[in-house]
């Protein structure tokens, strides 16, 4: 990792108040889908240099050639955090972010509910390419760290295809699709599940029959969703339109195989 990298870490811990994980790939893509699962994101600051908050934020600041992490707190701003000592060196800040909820009325602890129930496959779709249409199948192999063979995550052709976590399974609601009049393929998911309740699965291993999964975070609805199905759509699938997960152990799943957590 970078020194940059190295340094986001340790500011978001004092930021949190907890531990982090390490990167998977590029810290910023990575941390902010981690926080993802705890209702959080990274707002970009637009004016960085001059940005007064009565709050923390983080700081990327560059020395010479090389960039560094800052927790900037106050109004005018200072450093609480600057491990490499940068502001002091003569850094200059060039980006921050704030650390903030994605929904104001939820907790960042559970923010989608812990109650995930026992639910079943009752639908299984895959495409070959981005914005291709969504083939329904009965039966599709899984495979660890790629997806289901057939369907454009796995073969590296999806539209948010790259580094990343949360893209090699989707899973959504049937019940949901029904009340909001989206047919199974519009709504461009993987698994068509019954009986469970995916959003607890968010953070959480769970088993699509013997496939081992982990859920990353909510398959959020977005204007993408909407250019390809109709306008207006996105407000009715807030929060309700599936589920991000990646495969731990592979195998096959099949319609009606039992969708359930693991812990």
């Amino acid at each position: 990792m970078s020194s940059f990298e190295h340094e986001l870490c340790d500011c978001l811990c004092e930021v949190l108040g907890e531990r982090l994980p390490s990167p998977e790939f590029d810290a910023m893509r990575f941390y902010g889908q981690w926080l993802a699962e705890r209702n959080l994101g990274l707002v970009p600051i637009a004016e960085p240099a001059t940005f007064a908050w009565p709050g923390h934020w983080l700081a990327r600041v560059r020395v010479a050639d090389d960039d560094h992490a800052v927790v900037m707190y106050g109004s005018p701003a200072g450093a609480v955090s600057d491990p490499a000592h940068a502001l002091s060196r003569g850094g200059v800040i060039e980006a921050g972010w704030l650390v903030a909820p994605l929904d104001l009325t939820l907790p960042t602890k559970q923010p989608y509910g812990s109650e995930a129930r026992v639910g079943s496959v009752v639908g299984l779709l895959v495409a070959p390419t981005a914005e291709a249409p969504l083939v329904r199948i009965e039966k599709a192999v899984a495979f660890a760290g790629r997806g289901l063979e057939g369907d454009r995550y796995s073969a590296g052709r999806g539209t948010f295809t790259g580094p990343g976590r949360g893209y090699e399974l989707t899973l959504i609601q049937a019940d949901v699709l029904d009340e909001v009049g989206l047919s199974w393929e519009e709504a461009r998911r993987n698994i068509v599940t019954h009986g469970v309740n995916l959003n607890a699965l968010v953070g959480r291993p769970f088993r699509v029959g013997a496939v081992e999964c982990v859920g990353r975070r909510l398959a959020e609805p977005c204007a993408h969703l909407e250019k390809l199905t109709r306008p207006g759509l996105l407000r009715s699938l807030v929060h309700r339109a599936g589920l991000r997960a990646d495969i731990l152990v592979g195998g096959t799943i099949e319609l009606g195989d039992e969708v359930a957590a693991a812990d």
